[in-house]
């Protein structure tokens, strides 16, 4: 907890699946901000939150009264060996919880868990424009590294995605394993 904020961040579980399934379905069905198109269930999303937890992390944000209110997850950037010491991140909360610190709080203690592990390199990609994206990750010191234009094709129009880069270990050589 921050300051006179009520709520915990912890590890998600599966039976996480289906209040995150809830909190992310708005996004694919209604906007660009994210490029799926139909939204997972619940077992799907269980699923999703095993395989981030196993190799990054997956967490929650959970309100006082037991409501999970926001998530934020880690997973690996690029397939290729050379990558695995970059993670691409992201976070979304329920529709009614923005603009009270959740997303930050939850973005920090992701990439402190990230780091924990061992990872040096965080990247956020956003659909834009997305202001308040891109203030958190401006605000968190991520610094933009390029635009890809017109790369996703939603709601009848072609969308960019800006993306953005934060070290968040350090940069020795040669670089111990992620654990």
């Amino acid at each position: 907890m921050t300051g006179a904020t009520t709520w915990k961040i912890r590890d998600a579980t599966g039976d996480d699946g289906d209040a995150c399934a809830a909190i992310y379905a708005p996004y694919v069905t209604d906007t660009a901000v994210t490029f799926e198109l139909e939204p997972p269930t619940a077992e799907e999303m269980a699923a999703r939150i095993a395989k981030a937890s196993a190799t990054h992390a997956w967490l929650v944000l959970v309100e006082a009264d037991g409501t999970v209110a926001g998530y934020a997850y880690g997973g690996p950037f690029a397939p290729r060996a050379a990558y695995r010491w970059a993670c691409e991140t992201s976070v979304y909360l329920g529709e009614t919880r923005t603009g009270a610190g959740r997303g930050r709080a939850l973005y920090v203690a992701l990439l402190d868990r990230l780091a924990a592990r061992g990872y040096r390199t965080v990247l956020g990609g956003m659909t834009l424009p997305n202001p308040a994206s891109e203030a958190l990750h401006r605000s968190l010191g991520f610094e933009p590294t390029g635009v890809h234009r017109r790369i996703g094709y939603k709601h009848g129009a072609w969308h960019d995605v800006g993306w953005t880069q934060r070290d968040i270990g350090p940069t020795d050589d040669p670089p111990a394993e992620p654990r």
